[in-house]
C-alpha cells in the first residue's frame, strides 16, 4: 500500500526535473545566441592630436590658454604682433586705389576742357599757317621782282611749312584725344588692378593668420612656446587632443573578420564608469595583419596573427581618456550605420544591459 505514493512522488520529482533541465537548456541556448550576435574585445582609447601653429612668422603677442584647458572650434589661442602686418595691408590699399583712379582715367577719356583748348590751338595753329603761306607767296613775287633778296623769299617758305607743320600735329593730337584710349591700355590697366587686388587680400590673409584659432572642439595638453617667442609656421605654439571622436584600438582574430564590417554598432565599458555604455561604431579594420600584442586580452594564443580595428565613440561628457582600458562589445546582427558620427542624437550615453 506503500508503494503508490512513492511512485507518484518520484514521477513527480522527475517531471519537475525535466522541466528545469529544459529551462536550463533553453536559457544556454538564448544565451549562446546571445554571444554569437555579439563580440567581446579587450583595448584601449587612443585619441588624435593637431600641433597648432601660425602660419605666418613674427613675435608671439599674447596667449590666452594653459594646459588642460578645453576649447571649442574657432576660440582665439594666442595673437603675433600685427603691427608690420597691418601696414603692409595699408600699403597694398593705397596701390589698388591709385590704380583704381588710372583705370577711371582711362575709361573716362580726356575732359571737355582738354578737347576744347586743342581745338583752339589747332585754329590757332592754322591761322598762323595761312598767314605764313600769304608772306611766303609775296616773298616769292617780290624775289622775282629784284625787290627783296632770295634768302628772304627762302626763309618765307621755310616759316610757312613749318606753320603747316604745327598745324598738322595739332591736328592728330586732337584726334587721338577723340579717339579715346586704346582697348589694349584699358585691358593693361585692368590686369594690374587685379594683381593689386591679389595682393591685397593676400595682405588681409597675412594680417587675419596672426590670431591662432582652435580649429576644432579639444583639450590643450602641451603650451609648446610663450609670449615673446618667434613663431613660425614650424615652430607649434600648442598640441590640441581632439576629444571626440575617439576610438578604441582592438584586435579581431581571422575567423571574426568575416562577422564584422566597418559602420556596425558598438558599445565601449570603462571600469571607471561601471554600468555607462558609450555607443560607437566600427571604423576602421587593418588590411594586414600582425602578431597579437601583449597587452592585448583574448583567449587565442599570443602568436596568432590579428589586425587592428577602431571602434569610434562620441565623448560628450570627456569622460573617456588616452590610454584608458575598455570593453568593446561589437553588435553584429546589426546592419552598419548609414552615417555613423557623433550627432545630436549619438552624443548620449545608454546604460549596460
Amino acid at each position: 500500500m506503500m508503494k503508490k505514493p512513492r511512485l507518484v512522488i518520484g514521477l513527480f520529482l522527475s517531471a519537475a526535473t525535466l522541466a528545469a533541465l529544459v529551462y536550463l537548456l533553453g536559457l544556454e541556448r538564448s544565451a549562446n545566441q546571445a554571444r554569437a550576435d555579439r563580440l567581446v574585445l579587450y583595448g584601449h582609447i587612443d585619441v588624435r592630436q593637431v600641433d597648432l601653429a601660425f602660419e605666418v612668422s613674427g613675435r608671439i603677442a599674447s596667449m590666452s590658454v594653459s594646459e588642460g584647458a578645453s576649447v571649442v572650434q574657432g576660440e582665439t589661442l594666442a595673437r603675433l604682433d600685427a603691427r608690420r602686418p597691418t601696414l603692409a595691408r595699408a600699403m597694398a590699399e593705397a596701390r589698388v586705389e591709385a590704380q583704381r583712379a588710372e583705370l577711371r582715367e582711362l575709361l573716362a577719356g580726356a575732359r571737355p576742357e582738354e578737347i576744347a583748348k586743342l581745338r583752339a590751338d589747332l585754329e590757332a595753329a592754322r591761322t598762323e599757317a595761312l598767314n605764313a603761306r600769304q608772306h611766303a607767296e609775296r616773298a616769292k613775287e617780290l624775289a622775282a621782282r629784284k625787290l627783296v633778296s632770295p634768302q628772304d623769299h627762302d626763309d618765307a617758305r621755310s616759316a610757312a611749312e613749318a606753320a603747316e607743320a604745327r598745324a598738322g600735329a595739332v591736328k592728330a593730337s586732337l584726334d587721338l584725344v577723340l579717339a579715346g584710349t586704346r582697348t589694349e591700355e584699358i585691358d593693361a590697366a585692368r590686369a594690374r588692378l587685379l594683381a593689386l587686388e591679389a595682393e591685397l587680400h593676400a595682405a588681409e590673409i597675412d594680417l587675419e593668420d596672426t590670431s591662432l584659432a582652435a580649429p576644432t572642439t579639444g583639450v590643450i595638453q602641451n603650451r609648446l612656446l610663450e609670449p615673446g617667442d618667434m613663431a613660425s609656421a614650424l615652430r607649434p605654439v600648442y598640441r590640441l587632443t581632439l576629444t571626440e571622436p575617439l576610438w578604441a584600438r582592438v584586435y579581431l582574430a581571422g575567423p571574426d573578420l568575416g562577422r564584422v564590417a566597418p559602420g556596425q554598432p558598438a558599445a565601449i565599458f570603462s571600469d571607471s564608469f561601471p554600468g555607462r555604455a558609450y555607443p560607437g561604431w566600427v571604423g576602421y579594420i587593418a588590411p594586414n595583419a600582425e602578431f597579437t600584442p601583449k597587452t592585448v586580452q583574448t583567449t587565442e594564443l599570443r602568436t596568432d596573427l590579428v589586425y587592428q580595428a577602431r571602434v569610434f565613440a562620441c565623448n560628450p561628457r570627456g569622460e573617456l581618456r588616452q590610454g584608458m582600458p575598455v570593453t568593446v562589445e561589437i553588435d553584429l546582427a546589426a546592419a552598419p550605420l548609414a552615417t555613423p558620427g557623433c550627432g545630436p542624437e549619438a552624443n548620449s550615453t545608454h546604460e549596460a544591459r
